[in-house]
């Protein structure tokens, strides 16, 4: 290798330094000093020498004692299911309207996408009105049209609470969800659509036939942005019900929080945040394994 050649590689690394000079700091290290804080116990106060070593620990006392947790889980993973389900297919309905050239189409992208841009805290705060159960907007109607025996304080009754956090977080999300599936929606060539009906396909034998395989890749993508999305919502927790009524609305990000700042164990609160981060990894991995089976099929 000449001088000349090793000058330009030394470039081309220049170039590259400060992303890998960020990426070292603000990810490769916090990463690694995750997993070293997650065999240790420390309570972030005593001096690093003095935190005690305690190995795999942490991870046994989750995955056996530590029933909050795993119901922290289950109700996260309630709020997603719900988000999958009902967010994703009014996203999928409003995106095929806008598609086919509804009257006012760009007006109604724009009211879509307004709830996404309003912050987590904010939406919270203007559904924790709606929902009062003293003078919220939603009781109000139920009592107008003679509904007012299904009045309650929603975020205060733990047979509503979580519910109801999860319509605050499809109401927020599913802009999101709709952008994502129009744009590919757009892409599918007209033509396609056009040779269908020559062959006699209607509506719904298109939307099988032509949407609903050339969309499997978007699908693939909604589908994991809303399980990571959903999994880790935390702010609008914090701003209607704090985890309450008696844990009810708990997720995996209040318990991390509550094990780092409450409880000050950085060591388990650590082993949770792994935990969380790899159940998360392993549901991405195997719904693209999923994808690239369908469409080999």
């Amino acid at each position: 290798m000449n001088k000349k050649e090793l000058q330009h590689i030394a470039t081309n690394y220049i170039f590259i330094l400060p992303a890998v000079t960020l990426f070292a700091l603000f990810w490769a290290y916090p990463f690694l000093k995750l997993f070293q804080l997650s065999v240790f116990e420390w309570d972030g106060i005593v001096p690093w020498d003095q935190a005690v070593f305690v190995g795999l620990e942490h991870f046994k006392n989750i995955f056996i004692h530590d029933s909050a947790w795993w119901q922290s889980m289950r109700q996260a993973g309630i709020i997603t299911l719900i988000a999958l389900i009902f967010q994703n297919a009014l996203a999928l309905l409003l995106a095929l309207a806008c598609d086919k050239g509804i009257r006012a189409a760009r007006m109604y992208r724009m009211i879509y996408f307004l709830p996404p841009v309003l912050a987590g805290i904010v939406a919270g705060l203007i559904w924790n009105w709606i929902y009062d159960g003293n003078y919220g907007l939603l009781n109000y109607w139920l009592t107008r049209i003679g509904l007012g025996h299904f009045a309650r304080a929603w975020l205060s009754d733990k047979n509503t609470a979580l519910i109801s956090v999860a319509i605050i977080h499809c109401w927020r999300g599913f802009g999101w969800s709709f952008i994502i599936l129009l744009a590919g929606l757009q892409v599918i060539p007209r033509e396609l659509y056009e040779a269908a009906k020559v062959d006699g396909a209607n509506a719904w034998d298109s939307f099988k036939r032509v949407t609903m395989p050339l969309m499997v890749p978007v699908f693939v993508i909604v589908i994991i942005l809303t399980i990571l999305g959903t999994m880790q919502v935390y702010d609008i927790i914090v701003a209607t019900t704090r985890g309450g009524p008696y844990f009810h609305t708990e997720v995996p990000i209040t318990r991390i929080l509550a094990a780092l700042t409450g409880s000050s164990r950085f060591g388990y609160a650590s082993a949770l945040g792994i935990i969380f981060g790899l159940i998360l990894f392993v549901v991405s991995m195997v719904l693209i394994k999923a994808s690239q089976l369908v469409k080999q099929e």
